[in-house]
């Protein structure tokens, strides 16, 4: 046991001598709007790494860009649900998460998740909840439905934004219908497609980056909505309400990990240690307003923040995480998503 005390003391001490003093670069490839400047300000100025970040609009044009080989990213931040495709086949890489010193800073119910069982690939980002938001001006509802979505009213034709990729539409979509996700049943799949079909008619944007702009100006009055983008569309002063529908939300978990081609791989473990301080991923979650995985985090939120109806849901709220789903499960919601954008 001495032994063992004295390697882990000596292993943790070079590597907080080792991440604070890095230099260099890091290239970091995100969701849009999802690296607060603040934060990579804070990390320049404490490690010297110059960081540049290039930003994706959904899990699949990740997954896409990784697959063909793309090159210069040293992070990279998909959900859950995304990271064991990484892992199988072989786009990600090991860097030893678990034995980095902050790691000890990760709440217990997050850690060692069954996406990344021994925590050897992937770093806490945020998690959140996917569901809809409204303009409360112009639209009559209540967002107590998801029917209000998937099945619009009159008023909101022409006037509904939905996400432009399939992953959390078809899982909203299977909460809503009560179908399993990653159904390998066509015909329930079809109801999906016919549902999304016929939702079309009232669609006036397919849409994951503009949605509150969408709210705010009045071109739409329903969009699809993450938690926290909903809540920072509504402190532009625009009138969005993020709906908890009585049938349930997506829920999701965002990782930090490290492709396999990163060329900065000390970097970003740097990095991912950065963010499981309290402090720092603090700065994070106030500008972004999910939820993180880091104890102590509350102790810097502001007062708005803690009383935020977008991180503070119903306590009876559904919540649904989507699992990875098998190839022919994925290959019939590809199916189902050519057909809704012919």
């Amino acid at each position: 046991m001495k032994r063992f005390f004295t390697t882990f003391a000596a292993t943790t001490a070079m590597l907080i001598s080792g991440l604070a003093n890095a230099s260099g670069e890091l290239f970091i490839y995100n969701w849009t709007e999802y690296t607060p400047p603040e934060v990579i300000e804070k990390f320049e100025k404490e490690t010297g790494i110059k960081v540049s970040v290039d930003t994706y609009d959904s899990n699949e044009t990740l997954l896409a860009k990784l697959q063909a080989g793309a090159t210069g990213y040293d992070i990279v931040v998909p959900s859950q649900n995304f990271v064991p495709i990484m892992i199988n086949e072989g786009l990600i890489q090991k860097v030893g998460v678990h034995d980095l010193p902050n790691f000890k800073n990760l709440e217990e119910r997050w850690a060692f998740p069954e996406w990344d069982s021994k925590q050897e690939y992937s770093g806490p980002w945020q998690w959140g909840t996917t569901s809809f938001s409204y303009n409360s001006e112009l639209y009559s509802g209540t967002g107590e439905s998801l029917k209000e979505f998937f099945e619009p009213s009159d008023e909101l034709n022409g006037r509904l934004s939905v996400f432009q990729t399939p992953d959390e539409v078809i899982s909203l979509a299977n909460i809503y219908l009560g179908i399993d996700f990653c159904s390998e049943d066509a015909k329930q799949m079809k109801k999906i497609q016919d549902m999304l079909v016929a939702q079309k008619d009232a669609v006036v944007a397919y849409n994951s980056e503009t949605m509150s702009d969408l709210l705010a100006s009045g071109e739409a009055i329903m969009t699809n909505h993450w938690s926290g983008y909903s809540r920072l569309g509504r402190l532009t002063g625009a009138p969005i309400v993020y709906a908890y529908p009585k049938e349930g939300v997506v829920g999701w978990y965002d990782s930090m990990v490290v492709p396999t081609s990163a060329k900065n791989v000390e970097n970003a473990k740097t990095f991912m240690n950065f963010m499981m301080d309290p402090v720092n991923m603090a700065m994070l979650t106030e500008n972004q307003g999910y939820g993180d995985a880091i104890m102590g985090t509350a102790a810097y939120y502001s007062d708005e923040l803690k009383s935020a109806p977008e991180i503070n849901a119903p306590s009876d709220l559904k919540v649904f995480f989507a699992p990875t789903c098998s190839p022919k499960a994925q290959s019939l919601i590809d199916k189902v998503w050519t057909k809704v954008m012919q």
